[in-house]
């Protein structure tokens, strides 16, 4: 019995030892859809953003990055429509996520150095933009938000003012970028001619 008792100690104390791990391995995977911008957007309300349909695509090289920007029904439905072309305002429920890479040159077989595609490399960030005439009337209706992600965590944390993508930190944050588009229903990217 006095050999039993250490033996089964080692035993549980293994078995402790690889649950605790196995919990704390569970824990470091994140839920981005309970991520939320203090005061404005949380990424939950864009649940299923990635099967979206593209509207269009951005190479900025004033800030080295690719964007994809896609768009629930609602807002394409709006595009087909002729929004905002046609004088009339994206509706309420309108959602367009831009999802943000850094650009990779592609220099392997069949390409070359002197002749890459360039493609989609780290994911950095995803911006979110809805359109809630109620909620966001003082931005003209649309609410914004951005997450930064960290790829070498995994992670997405909401953007702050040091992010590459500069943000405050509630849904007005990409208020006064957009007023550039005012004549466009403060949308920059336009529904392409297919």
């Amino acid at each position: 019995m006095k050999r039993i008792l250490p033996l089964l100690m080692v035993i549980i104390a293994l078995a402790l030892a690889l649950l605790g791990a196995r919990a704390g391995s569970t824990q470091d995977t994140q839920d981005k859809y309970t991520l939320k911008v203090p005061g404005g957007l949380a990424f939950s309300e864009f649940k299923g953003y990635e099967d979206w349909q593209a509207v269009g695509s951005s190479l900025t090289a004033a800030s080295n990055v690719i964007r994809l920007i896609v768009a629930n029904p609602v807002m394409i439905d709006a595009y087909k429509e002729g929004v905002p072309g046609n004088g009339k305002p994206f509706p309420d429920g309108s959602k367009i996520a831009k999802v943000v890479w850094t650009p990779k040159k592609l220099t392997n077989p069949p390409f070359s150095a002197s002749t890459p595609d360039t493609v989609p490399g780290d994911l950095t960030e995803v911006e979110l933009i809805e359109k809630d005439s109620k909620r966001f009337s003082d931005t003209h209706g649309w609410g914004y938000a951005v997450f930064d992600y960290d790829a070498s965590s995994g992670r997405f944390t909401p953007a702050t003012s040091a992010s590459k993508s500069p943000q405050g930190h509630d849904a007005k944050c990409g208020a006064a970028c957009h007023e550039l588009a005012a004549s466009k229903d403060y949308i920059f990217t336009a529904y392409p001619k297919r």
